[in-house]
């Protein structure tokens, strides 16, 4: 019979409803780190299934943050195995004892370490789960968001201790490129809204060449280059506009811009060159 119900110990989960007392349950325990320590990789394997309900029933208290659940359950898992390895029998407790605050200490370094984009100070990053596990009974309690005193009042600090801590919260979002963007699955992601790259970019170098070379030519050249490429006009407006023959503007527009790609092309040829900015070329 002594036989049986130890096997049976051995075997039931933890937290699972079961014919066996709390003592049974103990030296089951017991006997699994017993083998454990004697060398059987099966003991601790067993150990770590047995308890896994543990883990996870931990791991569901911080449910309502913004981390995924198994993401929680997952960090709660390892803390487990940490703890399996950890534990010391000849301590004298039991092993919960040992591996609740072992599974805690690892979800609370996973939220300081992994979850913030902003990093506040450890006090408020703690502060915050405080407040996400109050605001979850609260919630429960009263059928609606609780109010900053409420919060302060259960978890015993001030007012603006809540206030502070609610702000540096905001540090822990992230926000993925592949999410919809407005939270409506029908909407492009938002990375599809960012901005591309912009081809003026490309051209801003030879913007700045080209503004060097028509300093170096006379100011009516400059203004027939302006009027032809920047306002768009026809040689017949442009001579209009300054009272020249269409076959004078042709022939400053030829001789102007002629000068200005012999210019350039030198200054390909010599690196670091700068514009000579002396006497303007006539036209």
């Amino acid at each position: 019979m002594t036989h049986l119900t130890a096997s049976a110990a051995l075997s039931a989960p933890y937290g699972q409803s079961h014919s066996q007392d709390h003592t049974a349950r103990a030296r089951g325990d017991a006997m699994l780190f017993e083998r454990l320590a004697a060398g059987d990789p099966r003991a601790r394997e067993a150990l770590i299934e047995r308890f896994l309900p543990l883990a996870r029933s931990i791991a569901r208290r911080y449910e309502a943050s913004a981390e995924p659940l198994e993401d929680l359950v997952q960090v709660a898992s390892m803390a487990l195995v940490k703890a399996v390895d950890r534990y010391d029998p000849s301590h004298g407790y039991a092993f919960s004892s040992f591996a609740v605050p072992t599974i805690i200490g690892e979800l609370k370094r996973h939220f300081r370490d992994r979850s913030w984009t902003v990093r506040p100070p450890r006090d408020l990053q703690e502060l915050t789960l405080k407040i996400e596990r109050a605001t979850r009974d609260l919630w429960q309690q009263h059928s609606r968001a609780p109010t900053v005193s409420e919060l302060a009042a259960v978890i015993g600090c001030s007012d603006e201790q809540i206030l502070e801590a609610l702000q540096a919260r905001a540090g822990r979002g992230r926000l993925s490129l592949d999410a919809p963007s407005g939270g409506d699955e029908d909407q492009p992601a938002l990375g599809e809204r960012l901005g591309s790259n912009d081809a003026e970019y490309e051209l801003a170098e030879s913007r700045v060449m080209v503004d060097g070379l028509l300093e170096m030519v006379s100011p009516r050249a400059r203004e027939v280059i302006r009027l032809r490429y920047h306002e768009d006009l026809t040689q017949a407006e442009i001579g209009e506009r300054l009272g020249v023959s269409q076959m004078q503007i042709s022939r400053i527009l030829r001789k102007t811009l002629q000068q200005l790609r012999d210019v350039a092309e030198q200054q390909e040829q010599i690196t670091g060159c700068h514009l000579d900015r002396g006497q303007p070329v006539a036209a």
